[in-house]
């Protein structure tokens, strides 16, 4: 770790005052209750998934909805909540969600060996609620993608710290209760990890299957669910999914010729992942870069693919800043977020038929220089966290100064 006194990020990485973690309570708690107040089932698409459940322990068939995208076993875990009455839900999942936004971004910051109570981890994790629109739009739905901001810097962390195997099944649990880390499979591919990658693996596996047994329609993932996804024929879902297979064909490019740039697309981001995992420098930023390019490389082709699943790569890559050499210290990061800025209303893009196109430019733009940064042949020299502590002594003491905010 390099020592700087003077740098910007040594102020970042001291213990952050009592004035701005109430700060970063009041903006949490506000958009907890904002969801509280607006929506009666704790979020539209928490509502699908206890629906389901609900249908499930009626003796129905989940499955009947089509928009119910998850694998079986995700249908007994929403069980519980489907025991709950709605107000219950509505009281409950938006601060969950809330947790859980919050809990991925301390363990990104403990990826990256950044203190979690630094100014920086307070100051991030408000930039994410009140300058990103899809915290709120998480926040608001309920969606399950919060399992998936959870699992990967945890994988991720597993991985550095060596348990391999460990971090196979966590990816495992997540995939379980919704298939979205599924191409991390790549990345234990890519390490030959190879009883990690079967865990990841086995897990969903198991769970779906003996899930399945117990639905009166076992097969209905793949009869209904899976060519819903191949497809995406629906007004609904299309509305809002934001890769350039759906988007583009509103700009007037043919179908067939946008799933092909996206496909293309989505093969490069795979092939810069892979070489920067090749580029085996020291540090964390190998894993979090490759894992992100792979995400980010899934949702340009993926159908469905809406703009909340950038939250499960973003807290990942906004707590590497301190590193040098790191993705977020690129310009062209942070100019790919300026359309998720919340509030800001953009010509011609207002009706919601058109919001999907300023979301895939994010989208693009954001794979195209993490895939770009993953390519460089050689590492930043002198890579690490300025002004983090060394073992056995805090931020703070190192560089100095008053903790206080």
């Amino acid at each position: 770790m390099e020592k700087v006194k003077s740098d910007i990020f040594g102020w970042l990485v001291r213990p952050a005052g009592r004035h701005l973690w109430a700060a970063l309570a009041a903006v949490l708690a506000a958009s907890a209750a904002r969801t509280v107040r607006r929506t009666a089932h704790g979020g539209m698409d928490n509502a699908i998934v206890v629906r389901a459940a609900r249908t499930w322990l009626a003796g129905g068939a989940p499955y009947d909805d089509p928009h119910f995208l998850y694998l079986p076993s995700a249908v007994l875990a929403a069980a519980p909540q489907a025991l709950l009455p709605p107000e219950a839900l509505r009281l409950l999942v938006p601060p969950a969600v809330t947790g859980g936004l919050a809990l991925g971004w301390a363990l990104a910051l403990r990826v990256h060996g950044v203190p979690p109570g630094s100014r920086f981890a307070a100051l991030g994790l408000i930039g994410l609620a009140a300058g990103c629109a899809p915290f709120g739009h998480l926040v608001m739905l309920g969606n399950w993608t919060v399992t998936a901001v959870v699992a990967l810097p945890l994988c991720l962390l597993l991985a550095v710290r060596g348990r391999w195997t460990a971090a196979g099944l966590v990816v495992g649990v997540a995939v379980a209760l919704k298939p979205l880390l599924a191409p991390l499979a790549l990345l234990f591919l890519f390490a030959r990890r190879w009883r990690a990658l079967g865990a990841m693996l086995l897990v969903p596996v198991l769970a779906s299957a003996g899930a399945a047994l117990l639905l009166p329609d076992p097969a209905g993932f793949f009869t209904r669910t899976l060519p819903f996804l191949l497809n995406g024929d629906d007004d609904f879902v299309r509305l809002y999914e934001i890769s350039p297979a759906a988007v583009l064909p509103r700009l007037g490019v043919p179908g067939a010729l946008s799933g092909a740039v996206a496909l293309l697309a989505a093969a490069g981001g795979v092939l810069c992942a892979y070489r920067r995992w090749r580029r085996a420098d020291a540090g964390p930023l190998r894993l979090t870069e490759t894992a992100a390019c792979l995400m980010l490389s899934a949702f340009l082709v993926s159908r469905p693919s809406y703009n909340h699943y950038l939250l499960v790569v973003l807290p990942l890559l906004l707590a590497g800043l301190p590193h040098r050499g790191s993705v977020a210290r690129r310009p062209w990061f942070w100019l790919a977020l300026v359309p998720q800025l919340p509030g800001l209303t953009w010509p011609y893009l207002e009706s919601g038929r058109r919001r999907a196109v300023k979301d895939a430019v994010t989208l693009c733009v954001l794979a195209a220089t993490v895939a770009r940064h993953c390519a460089r042949r050689r590492p930043v020299r002198g890579a690490g966290v300025r002004g983090a502590a060394p073992e056995g002594g805090t931020a703070a003491a190192r560089v100095g100064g008053d903790p206080s905010f």
